[in-house]
């Protein structure tokens, strides 16, 4: 995947970028946060049932996880695992061993992890944004994460966007979390344009699937963890290591 691959700005208004893995390296934490809330859940439940622990990998991040909003990343990886829990409410604790309860104790985590360590953006991706703007292309950050404003103060890129789509926004408007392409479609209305001229950019197999179900213009897949053949299984219709690799083709329409 050395080769680069040409965009025609031309043919498009808008690029919404997935955030955590392509604008900014907090997948790693995600992924951390996650491993820590699963193999203390799966150790507690070895210790009383008398069965072995099988801990969480990168192949269960990639494949029930990423992209995905917290509560129902863990009913995905529990019911693959055949573990059944509670769903609880929001008002559960991070200890309580319902889905509500898990997503506070990763949240927790994620949080403490992100501000002991802070945030690294990816040189390339940043690079890219400020080209495609400096082309009148408008950008938008489409994240699954409730902590997006956080992540993009700490990394102070909290103004490289036009609009910004999160968690939160899914949960007050009632959109469906990625697979499901709510949030890219709330995203290119606000910024008034239409699917089939924006660009999705994803890392994460449940994103690009949720770009091509849009009906978007172009999905392009970022693979950091050699999983091309997923994103290009799941829709990308280009998948490329890093955005260093993407040309702006601005000689033809």
């Amino acid at each position: 995947m050395s080769r680069k691959t040409s965009l025609v700005p031309s043919q498009f208004d808008a690029v919404a970028f997935d955030l955590d893995g392509v604008v900014t390296d907090t997948a790693r934490i995600h992924f951390r946060a996650w491993k820590q809330t699963f193999d203390a859940f799966f150790e507690a439940r070895s210790r009383r049932e008398g069965v072995a622990p099988a801990p969480f990998t990168l192949e269960d991040y990639r494949k029930y996880i990423d992209g995905r909003p917290r509560e129902d990343a863990i009913r995905a990886f529990l019911t693959a695992r055949g573990a059944e829990i509670a769903e609880g409410n929001e008002s559960d604790s991070a200890d309580a061993e319902t889905v509500n309860g898990l997503a506070e104790r990763k949240d927790g985590l994620f949080l403490a992890l992100m501000r002991s360590e802070g945030v690294d953006v990816y040189p390339s991706t940043v690079a890219l944004i400020g080209r495609l703007r400096a082309l009148g292309l408008k950008t938008a950050v489409v994240s699954a994460s409730r902590n997006a404003q956080e992540i993009l103060q700490s990394a102070r890129f909290d103004q490289l966007f036009d609009v910004r789509v999160d968690g939160r926004d899914a949960a007050t408007l009632g959109l469906q979390g990625k697979p499901a392409p709510d949030t890219f479609l709330e995203a290119a209305q606000r910024l008034g344009t239409s699917p089939e001229r924006t660009v999705v950019i994803e890392d994460a197999i449940a994103g690009v699937a949720a770009g091509r179900a849009g009906g978007f213009g172009l999905v392009i897949g970022i693979d950091r963890t050699g999983h091309a053949a997923d994103l290009e299984a799941a829709g990308a219709d280009i998948v490329v290591a890093d955005l260093s690799q993407i040309d702006l083709a601005t000689g033809t329409s």
